[in-house]
């Protein structure tokens, strides 16, 4: 177990990163342009899309649907990659947070390639294949996500937890003001365990979740719809977002699991 020092440490760590959320690199901006402009470049069916996958953010937040990644497979993976002993999720969460961090970029890594080729394919033949890849991005974001979340030792069989997942998702996407609005959110949740389920009614309908997703993937997707070229920035595009959403992942749930054992410590 970790001593208080080095648990400072991993938040002030983490601390400087929510402080690093509040710039935005070009490429961000880029996607960040007015929704009106926006409504008029984006495709119909790009939107369609994007719609859908609102409705499969919901199915999953209700119950895991076709989104959910074996416990098992995940034990497997975790326990050949550490020189722990671990069978059910509370060892994992026993786990020095040092081998939580490897895990956790050694999976960033892992995934973010996978989102290259899954870009580069999709952006080939520009808009007659662009369609298929939305879906895939948001499964592959999804199972990154879950995968962290059990690397830190939590079961995203649970409802509250997919909740959060969610919520690192929406963080990943969002504005500066949208991360500030998120972090405010996941600070209950890191003092209230149990209040996870009122998030539900903070996304507003999902509302917000659309706008973000539109933002993310409306002109950034067009660049993806030139054919051929299009392989350059669906690679690009994919690797970016799921090394973003993992990072964030990674920062949350390794605040998550250094803010309990700081309580811990300070109830012996």
């Amino acid at each position: 177990m970790e001593t208080q020092q080095q648990l400072e440490n991993h938040l002030l760590t983490i601390q400087q990163w929510e402080k690093d959320q509040s710039g935005l690199w070009f490429w961000e901006r880029i996607g960040r342009i007015p929704f009106k402009i926006l409504d008029k470049l984006t495709p119909k069916f790009i939107q369609e899309k994007i719609s859908v996958l609102i409705d499969e953010l919901v199915s999953y937040v209700q119950t895991g649907g076709k989104y959910l990644v074996s416990e098992k497979s995940m034990m497997r993976h975790i326990q050949k990659h550490t020189l722990h002993s671990v069978s059910t999720l509370e060892d994992i969460g026993q786990m020095p947070i040092e081998d939580m961090v490897e895990l956790s970029e050694k999976l960033q890594k892992n995934r973010a390639n996978i989102a290259t080729v899954q870009g580069a394919s999709a952006g080939f033949g520009g808009v007659f294949t662009l369609a298929l890849d939305i879906p895939v991005i948001l499964g592959i974001a999804l199972k990154t996500l879950q995968e962290i979340a059990m690397i830190h030792g939590y079961d995203p069989n649970e409802k509250a937890e997919r909740i959060f997942i969610v919520k690192c998702l929406q963080f990943a996407s969002s504005d500066v003001v949208g991360k500030e609005a998120i972090l405010n959110e996941l600070a209950q949740h890191y003092e209230k365990p149990n209040a996870a389920e009122n998030m539900v009614s903070q996304l507003q309908g999902w509302q917000e979740v659309f706008f973000t997703y539109r933002d993310n993937f409306g002109m950034k997707k067009l660049f993806q719809m030139i054919p051929v070229a299009g392989m350059i920035f669906g690679a690009f595009i994919n690797k970016s977002m799921i090394e973003d959403i993992a990072e964030a992942g990674m920062m949350l749930y390794r605040k998550r699991r250094v803010l309990e054992r700081m309580n811990e410590q300070d109830n012996r």
